[in-house]
């Protein structure tokens, strides 16, 4: 077989494959959103057939023989197609190594300890969850094992981590924390002695969801997420805990509003919808190619926090964005000074939540799970004592003190869903967007002026054609270089972070 007619034929499986795994997802978004509670099981049922699905079109001979067919004359291929390639072996490699069984009773795993989770979190009983978090952990352990030769790790953990973040390993990542942690910990411990003298109490007005829906739909539209137009490619629903789905022109992000807490849903808004520009503007050559996927985890979220905060906390997004909100409101803003406001939407107050962190202290959340799943995978701690060990990291680390198993071990999703080596993406994400910042402000002097405009168009025109448009050309350490010109460091985030908040707070 020709190469050409070998690489056209292998596309094409790809497509079939991407837009199973868009059934699966459209299930998982449905678990997640309108499925009633008594579908669980069955949902278990479906999932586990997709799963396996995707399993088989991924392991098929067929593919064997052109991945060979392909290999053997990869110098005829351009650098897209030897990228595509590349992506699809390592792809391939790793599923043809776990047993079609074993995904589909992760699956199957997955859906009950999610349903579970729900549960235990409402009733604050960690013990409820254990029994189906354990068989999680005992499938992935299973998995990973199998997957450790293939990826050529050294560990568990770190076949985990490239799953997310390729080319990271728990070594590097500890690496680039301990310079983050270092960093943050004094700067910490200035803002929030600073911070207790700043004015909040407007930020508990009473805002009813229904408002709170108006004001997420305007802030997609900010943005540029359309949720709205005959040609929206985009949606907004609520959850327990927000996430972003989809892929190209679906792209659907999900929101939890609480009445006496209105910035919680605004800067997720932000957040999500910075996650669903990246899907929606991947190189459109590239759609239903390997290609056409994120560079990582960590890039991802590089993007929403991006937009959450490099653009959603400053002062001149305020400027433009406060009367807006006021209108929305009814005026229970009027005669709120705007400094007073800003400062108090960057307020620094270690807290007991991840996603209701604050932009300084959110890294350390982050770190403290990597250091447990970290442990956990190496057997060093057991998945009995998560909570014991969760309680005193967060004493330690943040000074808080963990009342119930919902506030701590029990506050994310990932586990259920056995995202396991996740975590470490959100503040790589965080490191990602200290070395965005600093080509941006070269490439685009001043452009933060524009935003007291209203204006987005230029900031998303840059993150276009320099991040999302490059999708998974790049590895994230190649695509950093690419764009900066300059290793991966923590350093141009904590320039940042100390800059920003010596100018909010005098500290």
């Amino acid at each position: 077989m020709h190469v050409m007619k070998a690489y056209d034929r292998l596309m094409e499986r790809a497509k079939e494959i991407t837009i199973l795994q868009g059934v699966g997802g459209v299930l998982g978004w449905d678990l997640e959103t309108y499925m009633p509670p008594k579908g669980a099981p069955q949902r278990g049922e479906q999932s586990a057939l997709v799963g396996r699905m995707i399993h088989r079109a991924r392991t098929s001979p067929e593919i064997g023989e052109l991945l060979k067919e392909i290999g053997s004359s990869l110098g005829e291929l351009d650098d897209e197609k030897k990228r595509n390639f590349e992506i699809f072996r390592k792809d391939y490699n790793e599923s043809l190594a776990i047993p079609e069984d074993l995904v589909a009773d992760t699956a199957k795993q997955r859906t009950v300890a999610l349903v579970t989770w729900k549960k235990a979190k409402a009733a604050k009983d960690w013990k409820m969850f254990l029994p189906e978090l354990e068989k999680v952990i005992k499938l992935h352990k299973k998995r990973y094992e199998l997957l450790m030769e293939v990826k050529g790790t050294k560990n568990i953990y770190d076949a985990m981590i490239d799953d997310y973040e390729p080319g990271m390993n728990q070594d590097k990542i500890s690496r680039v924390f301990t310079e983050l942690r270092n960093g943050l910990v004094p700067i910490t411990a200035k803002c929030a002695e600073t911070s207790r003298e700043v004015v909040t109490d407007f930020m508990s007005i009473k805002v009813p969801a229904e408002i709170q829906r108006k004001i997420a739909v305007d802030l997609a539209n900010f943005v540029q997420y359309d949720t709205v137009s005959e040609h929206a490619g985009g949606r907004i629903d609520e959850v327990v805990h927000p996430f972003t789905t989809g892929y190209y022109d679906d792209v659907r992000i999900t929101l939890n509003y609480h009445e006496n807490d209105f910035s919680s849903a605004l800067f997720a808004t932000l957040h999500e919808a910075g996650h669903a520009l990246y899907e929606q503007n991947f190189n459109p050559d590239w759609k239903y190619q390997p290609l056409g996927q994120a560079s990582s985890m960590g890039i991802h979220e590089s993007m929403s926090r991006f937009i959450e905060n490099m653009v959603g906390r400053t002062p001149q997004f305020w400027k433009y964005y406060l009367p807006r909100l006021n209108e929305f409101v009814g005026g229970a803003f009027s005669g709120i000074d705007l400094m007073d406001f800003i400062r108090a939407a960057n307020l620094v107050a270690p807290s007991k939540t991840r996603v209701e962190a604050d932009e300084v202290t959110y890294s350390l959340h982050v770190i403290i799970r990597f250091e447990i799943e970290r442990d956990l995978m190496a057997d060093k701690i057991q998945i009995s004592e998560l909570p014991t060990v969760w309680n005193e990291k967060y004493m330690e680390y943040l000074g808080v003190q963990i009342d119930n198993d919902s506030e701590g071990v029990l506050q994310d999703i990932h586990w259920a869903m056995g995202l396991i080596g996740y975590f470490p993406c959100y503040a790589l994400g965080n490191v990602y967007d200290g070395m965005w910042l600093n080509k941006i402000d070269n490439d685009i002097p001043g452009w933060t002026d524009g935003l007291t405009r209203g204006e987005f168009s230029s900031i998303k025109k840059w993150l276009v054609e320099n991040i999302h448009s490059k999708a998974r050309f790049y590895e994230p350490d190649d695509l950093v270089m690419q764009v900066t010109g300059k290793e991966l460091t923590a350093t141009p985030f904590l320039d940042y972070i100390d800059k920003k908040y010596a100018e909010l707070f005098g500290v």
